[in-house]
């Protein structure tokens, strides 16, 4: 289900879709956390973000994906916010005599998430979900709403329009 919202009625839309949501964007976070308590509290926060969200003159498409993406950021930042409260300042370690050249991975990585960026919003969610987030394809299937055998299907065209978008290099396949 999406809401689509034209500024004035976003946040109702919004609350329309929570009850549907929530399951999808709680789970998300239970299954990555482990701590329920962590889970409540950035399911809170996604929630939060998203009615702020909703509240601007041009709001985003409401749906559970978009939602899903909005979690994916909080969770990011809140093991960020861990990493940081948990780590202890020391020197720098010294560079390695021999340095791995590690440019070539660096612009695959932009190019692919250039890529990404370029292809359709139920392209990159279910991609993303299914490579970035490691979701297998039922928990995928759970997030978006389709059946598993759908999503499959979507995964597909998915990889393809990818693999169609990405620079092949000079002189044949990658």
């Amino acid at each position: 289900m999406s809401a689509q919202p034209d500024g004035e009625h976003a946040p109702r839309a919004l609350l329309a879709l929570y009850d549907e949501a929530l399951p999808a964007v709680y789970g998300y976070f239970v299954r990555r956390c482990g701590d329920r308590g962590a889970a409540e509290d950035l399911t809170s926060e996604t929630f939060l973000a998203a009615m702020d969200a909703a509240r601007k003159p041009s709001p985003p498409e409401l749906t559970v994906p978009w939602l899903i993406g909005v979690a994916r950021h909080k969770l990011a930042d809140h093991y960020r916010r861990r990493h940081d409260r948990h780590s202890v300042p020391m020197a720098e370690p010294p560079e390695p005599a021999d340095p791995e050249d590690t440019w070539d991975a660096e612009l695959n990585r932009i190019v692919a998430e250039q890529v990404l960026a370029r292809l359709p919003a139920h392209h990159r969610t279910v991609l993303a979900l299914r490579y970035m987030d490691d979701c297998s394809v039922p928990e995928c299937a759970e997030l978006i709403g389709r059946t598993v055998h759908a999503t499959e299907a979507l995964l597909v065209r998915a990889r393809r329009a990818f693999r169609a978008a990405y620079p092949q290099p000079e002189g044949g396949r990658p």
